[in-house]
């Protein structure tokens, strides 16, 4: 199995380096449309007119650019889509080692791993008018949607079972579903704790599986001063926050202050954490 996603992912990436050469000819060879467009648009200005003739060959330039720009965004398509699988591999590989005992995670090594996937998290890619899919940001997943086996979420978990009033939110690892009783099986994404747990969908969240792009989707983030379940730096638990800004670029985080009776206005200074690890913030309930 190993041996096999190896080769896909090799295949892949030599699928992308092709991608990577195509769209540089195709950029290479729109470069003269946008200079004549450059060059009669400065004609124009000189001469502080615009002719018939300079009109139609604008015109023919425009529609010529356009064609040029379309199959530009189908090669970057094609391209993302290959680094959107390696990606998605790379992680059910992650997963497989881990569930067969061949790959054990430090505190240090897991903290980066997070924060590489936040950072490699695909950035949701569409056309203005269209809408970006569930869990883009901060988009709702659907009623029905089931998180797969390997696939991050965030948990509801008692924190001492012999108690049912402590809880708290944890990352952790969906490794089984059962459908005829409708829980997951998670597992702690800390090594240290090695713990398991049983839920019923309602203590289970998906985590984002794309980024949204604030220029383009704003509305699938979180607003200004919304209450969220974020996950602190370099630790594996959500703790309720306040978003203080959101981003502005597809790489920037958010910056969040979370609540902390420690500090005397009750929250932490602003720190910030990606798009990949906040959450809808959900009140605790008992027997849910």
């Amino acid at each position: 199995m190993a041996s096999n996603e190896g080769n896909s992912i090799q295949d892949r990436l030599s699928a992308l380096c092709k991608l990577v050469h195509v769209l540089h000819d195709k950029r290479t060879s729109s470069e003269p449309t946008v200079t004549a467009i450059t060059r009669n648009h400065t004609r124009c200005q000189q001469e502080q007119r615009v002719t018939p003739y300079v009109k139609g060959k604008l015109k023919g330039l425009y529609s010529q650019a356009a064609t040029e720009a379309a199959q530009e965004v189908h090669t970057l398509r094609e391209a993302l889509e290959q680094i959107y699988q390696i990606h998605t591999i790379r992680h059910a590989r992650r997963f497989q080692a881990k569930q067969q005992g061949k790959e054990t995670l430090r505190r240090g090594a897991l903290m980066k791993l997070l924060h590489n996937d936040a950072q490699t998290l695909p950035l949701c890619v569409m056309r203005p008018t269209e809408e970006p899919p569930p869990l883009t940001g901060a988009l709702p997943p659907d009623n029905d949607y089931i998180a797969s086996p390997g696939e991050l979420v965030a948990c509801l978990v008692r924190s001492s079972p012999a108690t049912d009033e402590t809880t708290s939110w944890i990352l952790a690892t969906v490794t089984a579903w059962a459908p005829t009783v409708s829980r997951y099986e998670v597992e702690d994404i800390d090594e240290e704790q090695q713990e398991t747990h049983t839920l019923s969908r309602r203590r289970v969240w998906p985590l984002p599986l794309q980024r949204s792009d604030p220029r383009i989707h704003p509305h699938a983030l979180y607003q200004h001063h919304s209450t969220v379940l974020a996950l602190y730096p370099q630790t594996t638990c959500f703790y309720k926050a306040v978003i203080q800004s959101v981003p502005k670029l597809p790489t920037d985080s958010y910056s969040v202050l979370f609540e902390d009776p420690s500090y005397p206005d009750g929250y932490s200074p602003a720190l910030a954490v990606p798009q990949r690890y906040i959450i809808p913030y959900v009140k605790d309930k008992k027997n849910r």
